[in-house]
Order: C-alpha cells, then sequence, then structure tokens
C-alpha cells in the first residue's frame, strides 16, 4: 500500500479537520437522495475491498466503520444503498525482473481467487456479473453485484495469454498499468517519464485481444499519450474508472479537456473519484511523512496488519492531525471536479469511481455510507432521475454493453 494511500485513509476513519467548509445536507435531502438510490442500480467502478478480503479478522458480511484499514463491508453498502460495482484485482508494481514477473502473476491469480472465494462463501449476499444486463437482474434478487477488473496490467507481462483465463474467470475491466510504466504502457507518474510514449507493442496486442474477449478497457493511471493511443487504436468505448478534471487540479493522473471532449465522442465515461491526491496538493511536510511512515511500521505494516488495528491506526492519525496537521481535499473539492466534468462532457459520459479502500474519501465522505451526498448534490443541480441513474450505473454498463456486442460480432468465443 503506498504511503499516500495509508495517509488518507488514517485520516478519514475518525475524521481529519476540513480546509474549507463542506458542503451540507438536510436529512430531508439525504432520505430523498437514499430513496432513489434504493431504487436505481448503483454501482462504483474502482473497488480495491478485494485487498481487504484475505486480511487477518477482515469478515465482508460484519460492520468494520470507524477503523482505517475498511470503507466498504456488506452492512454499510446497505446503508449507502451501492448495489455493487467493479471489484479490483490490484497488484504492486514490481522492480520489473523475471522474478518480479512471476510474482505479480501469483498475486494476481492469488486477489482473484480471493474474490471468487467470497462469492462461493455468501452466495445469498453476492452475485458474480458477467454481462451488461446482469447487474439490474442480480440487484433485483436482493444481492450485491460483483464485477472483476484489473488495475495494472503486471499480472500478465510474465504470460499475456492468462487474459483468457481471467475473462472466463469473470474479468470484465483491465487497466494496463498504475503508478509505475511497465511492459504494456507509460504511466501518468512514473518520474522517470516516458518509455514507451503510450502503449509498448505488448501493450497494443493486450487490448486487442482484450477488445476481442469484450473487455473494456480502463485508461485511469495511464499517460496522456496512452490515451491517445487507445482513441485510435480502439473500436469501442473505454472508460476512465477513476480520475477527475486536470482543468480543477493540473494533476498527470487528470483528463484535460480537450481529451475529455474526445472521450465523450468515442461515446466513453470519465468516472469522477475522490482520491484527495488528485482534487488538489495535498503534500505532506517532510515531518508529517516521517511520522506517518513511522506510525505504519509501528503497528506492523500494511499488507499484512489484522483488521482490528485499524482502529488504533485512525487514533494514530487523529493523533498526528492535531500535532502535525496537513492540507486536505474536502467534499466540496470533489464537487467542484465532479461539476467540471459534467459540464464539459454532460451527465452521459460521467459515472462515480470513488477508490473506496485504495485511498478514496474525503471529510464528509468517509465510506460508503455516505454515498447518498452525491445523489443528493445531483438532485440539487436538477439533474433528472434518469440521468443520476445513468451517472450511477447506465453510462459504464452502456460502454460495456458496446464492448460485449462488438466482442459477439467478431469471433470472441
Amino acid at each position: 500500500m503506498p504511503l499516500c494511500r495509508l495517509s488518507l485513509l488514517l485520516a478519514l476513519a475518525l475524521g481529519a479537520p476540513l480546509s474549507a467548509q463542506a458542503v451540507d445536507f438536510t436529512q430531508a435531502e439525504l432520505a430523498r437522495a437514499k430513496a432513489l438510490q434504493q431504487r436505481l442500480l448503483t454501482l462504483d467502478s474502482h473497488l480495491d475491498t478485494p485487498a481487504n478480503l484475505a486480511r487477518p479478522g477482515f469478515d465482508i458480511l460484519h460492520r468494520h466503520d470507524r477503523n482505517a484499514l475498511s470503507q466498504v463491508d456488506y452492512p454499510r453498502m446497505l446503508e449507502g444503498a451501492l448495489d455493487g460495482g467493479f471489484w479490483a484485482i490490484y497488484t504492486d508494481q514490481g522492480d520489473r525482473s523475471a522474478a518480479a514477473h512471476l510474482a505479480e502473476r501469483d498475486h494476481g491469480l492469488l486477489r482473484l481467487m480471493e474474490i471468487r472465494e467470497m462469492l462461493a462463501a455468501h452466495p445469498d449476499r453476492f452475485q458474480l456479473a458477467l454481462t451488461a444486463d446482469d447487474a439490474a437482474r442480480i440487484k433485483a434478487a436482493g444481492k450485491r453485484v460483483v464485477y472483476i477488473s484489473m488495475e495494472n496490467g503486471s499480472p500478465l507481462v510474465a504470460d499475456p495469454s492468462l487474459l483468457g483465463f481471467y475473462h472466463k474467470a469473470g474479468l470484465r475491466l483491465l487497466s494496463t498499468v498504475h503508478f509505475a510504466n511497465n511492459e504494456f504502457a507509460d504511466s501518468a507518474t512514473d518520474p522517470k517519464g516516458a518509455e514507451w510514449k503510450g502503449l509498448s507493442p505488448a501493450g497494443k496486442a493486450l487490448v486487442q485481444e482484450a477488445v476481442r474477449l469484450g473487455i473494456v478497457i480502463d485508461q485511469s493511471h495511464a499517460s496522456d499519450a496512452v490515451f491517445d493511443d487507445l482513441a485510435t487504436l480502439l473500436p469501442v468505448p473505454f472508460i476512465l474508472s477513476h480520475s477527475a478534471a486536470k482543468a480543477v487540479f493540473d494533476h498527470p493522473r487528470n483528463l484535460d479537456d480537450a481529451r475529455l471532449r474526445q472521450l465523450a465522442a468515442k461515446g466513453g465515461v470519465i468516472q469522477v473519484n475522490a482520491y484527495g491526491g488528485y482534487l488538489l496538493d495535498e503534500t505532506p511536510s517532510p515531518e508529517r511523512k516521517q511520522a506517518e511512515e513511522d506510525l505504519e511500521k509501528r503497528l506492523g505494516g500494511w499488507d499484512g496488519m489484522p483488521i482490528e488495528k485499524g482502529v488504533e491506526l485512525a487514533r494514530g492519525m487523529a493523533e498526528l492531525d492535531r500535532r502535525l496537521p496537513r492540507r486536505r481535499a474536502t467534499l466540496d473539492d470533489f464537487f467542484v471536479h465532479f461539476a467540471h466534468l459534467l459540464d464539459v462532457v454532460g451527465p452521459d459520459h460521467v459515472g462515480i469511481g470513488m477508490d473506496w479502500d485504495g485511498g478514496g474519501g474525503l471529510p464528509g465522505m468517509t465510506d460508503v455510507t455516505d454515498l447518498p451526498k452525491i445523489t443528493a448534490w445531483l438532485q440539487r443541480r436538477g439533474l433528472s432521475d434518469a440521468q443520476i441513474a445513468n451517472i450511477w450505473s447506465g453510462n459504464v454498463l452502456r460502454v460495456m454493453r458496446q464492448a460485449q456486442d462488438y466482442a459477439a460480432k467478431n469471433g470472441a468465443k
């Protein structure tokens, strides 16, 4: 878990001081919004929750709120009226040695197995979705929707043919790269800069095979040059599963207005994220950064930390906020990005991908129970129920339907 993700998750669990006045909603507005969400199909396109499935003590059916290690579980999904979404197979970028590629291969397969084990253990609560039409049927059956996605294609470097296996096991959304360049593509955030000037030859082959299978391509974390390659190469729309607006905050992970319009013209969708570091500059002081590192180390490190340690982590971060406060994005900052995206491309090309359990969330939007605030804000803006339904799920499922229809017509088995 990168430190920037850790620090944000810790800050959210007990609440961090606001750097500006946050938008406020009445109880009547929130009740109205939640009632609408319960009628609609609500999906989040980027859930990092699978990282918790093998965590000691974590139970997806148990409520883990006020815990720095968890923002999504079944009880809170019910409370926040979240029907499900895309559950990510996330793999850290290694050193690109042959040994690292094998470790990444094995990690990705293990994470896939953990998702499938969750589904097998709780068939009355969760169900795997494979087609764009499955989600509505699963919701009607009273279950939560599980689409499987892959964030960072590095598990496929050692053996790209595994993409076919992943597809048969449920993979329906694929991103090529994460924080650093890999063998498939350039990252938006690699300090070394561009290596391939977009997609590599292997990356182009991977993307083309994904399209043949009907897997949606996700541009989030990839460079602008990768976006340009995808816009040229793909015969179907693609999405950004968790990104924001570069015109509001000039971060390399965000998308500029010209590319936003190009995305919309191609039929694609940008899913607005709540990762504070992409909404404004949250860079901590060196003293604060070191204190966060020391806190994590003292409590045993992120990956193997039992879920109950998350409460202590939250308390430790609250103390750091008192002693070494740092700037934080607010819910207002999130809505500024959201409003800009809606203004530029309209409600048919925007969705929601908050980056829960991977660094997403803000003061006032600390976990999935706060999601009705998004619907209340959309209602305040005067959007119709149909437009809100598209933002919550219709737009991303339209892209999936187009990808699957294309694959069906072009020989995918």
